[in-house]
Parts: structure tokens; C-alpha cells; sequence
């Protein structure tokens, strides 16, 4: 039996959540209450010392990361292909998976985590506690912007971020995107091409979850 365990409100998890619905995988769901600090408790830290949401746990044993859980569904489970088929494939793919992950996702986590009250003395996730960084707060909004910028060109004459296909650097890019609303930022009137992409997207039934 495979077991996501999960935050529904998290931009990680949903991650994981979007995979196992493209992949048409089974699966059961344990909820981990970030809000109010689950995830730092004795009981899930026994589970995942790293104190992070998803964690998947399979036949074979826990997957902590999207990384782990990506590349061990993709193996699994091999259709659809969302890592590429062809060599080349793949190397696009994992090229953009990462850009979106490091200049988008990040940069986002870096205005909140840096600036949210909740957070304070959380500013990076895990078992260790970090201070807030106020100039990295608006140094992420920055980042966050070109981010928009950066994806919106890319998209200028194709229907996916990489490929030529549906893969995980969309997934990655459609979390990111819904992420930044929580540092109040969304693609406008000048991202035409990411809004094209985004309304594309929510077309398919995996994006509502």
C-alpha cells in the first residue's frame, strides 16, 4: 500500500498529489497539520527526521522529497513518461524541472518565510530553527517577478514547458504559479503567453487537487 502523507494547503505535497493523479496511482493519505507544527512533533520526526511534507511510503520503504518520490514513480509507474522518454527528452525536462524549482518555487519561499509573522524564527523548513531575513523577503518578490517574466517568453510559441510534452516541469510550474499568490504576486496582462499556458492547464483533473 502506498501512503502520501500530506498538508493540503502546502505548495510541496501538492506536488506529489498532481504525480500520483497523472500517474493513476492508488493510493492512501495521511494529513500533517503544518499550521500548527505536526510536522516538528516526536511522532512524524520518527517518521521523517527531515520534519518535511511529502513524505511517500511505499512497499520498499519512506521517500522523503519530491525528488525521491518523482524519480521512484517514474520508475514504477513508467506511463505516462512525465521525466522524458528519449535521452534528450529527459535532459530538457530535469533542466527546466530545476530552473522552475531554484528561480521559482524558492524565490517565492524566500518572500514568505522570510516575512510571514507564522514564520517567524522558521524561515527555512526542516528540524532547525533559522531567523528571518527581511531583505531576502524582498529580494524573493524580486526574484518572483522575473520568474513571471523569464516562464511567459518561454511559453511565447509552446503549448508546454519542455519537451513538447506534459511532463513535470508543468506540474512544478503550476504549483509555483499558485504558490505566489500567498506573497500576494500572479501573473498580469504583461505574462500573456503564462496565462494562455495556466488557463490550458487547469483543464486537466490532476491541477484541481
Amino acid at each position: 500500500m502506498i501512503t502520501l502523507y500530506d498538508c493540503a494547503t502546502a505548495p510541496s505535497p501538492r506536488r506529489a498529489r498532481i504525480l500520483l493523479a497523472e500517474k493513476g496511482v492508488a493510493h492512501a493519505t495521511v494529513e500533517i497539520d503544518l499550521r500548527h507544527g505536526e510536522q516538528l512533533g516526536e511522532a512524524f520526526r520518527q517518521l521523517n527526521p527531515q520534519c518535511t511534507v511529502p513524505a511517500l511510503r511505499t512497499d520498499e520503504g519512506l521517500l522523503t522529497d519530491n525528488a525521491a518520490i518523482t524519480t521512484w514513480l517514474e520508475a514504477r509507474f513508467p506511463q505516462p513518461p512525465l521525466l522524458g522518454s528519449t535521452p534528450q527528452e529527459k535532459a530538457e525536462i530535469a533542466s527546466w524541472n530545476w530552473r522552475i524549482e531554484f528561480e521559482g518555487l524558492l524565490a517565492i519561499a524566500e518572500a514568505l518565510r522570510n516575512s510571514a509573522p507564522a514564520l517567524a524564527n522558521r524561515a527555512l523548513p526542516g528540524p532547525v530553527d533559522y531567523a528571518q531575513i527581511p531583505e531576502l523577503a524582498q529580494r524573493g518578490l524580486a526574484r518572483t517577478q522575473q520568474f513571471f517574466a523569464m516562464l511567459d517568453e518561454r511559453l511565447a510559441d509552446r503549448d508546454f514547458i519542455a519537451a513538447d510534452r506534459f511532463s513535470v516541469a508543468d506540474i512544478t510550474a503550476v504549483v509555483a504559479m499558485d504558490f505566489a499568490r500567498v506573497v500576494k504576486l500572479k501573473p498580469d496582462e504583461q505574462h500573456p503567453h503564462l496565462q494562455r499556458w495556466r488557463t490550458a492547464m487547469a483543464q486537466r483533473a490532476s491541477m484541481s487537487l
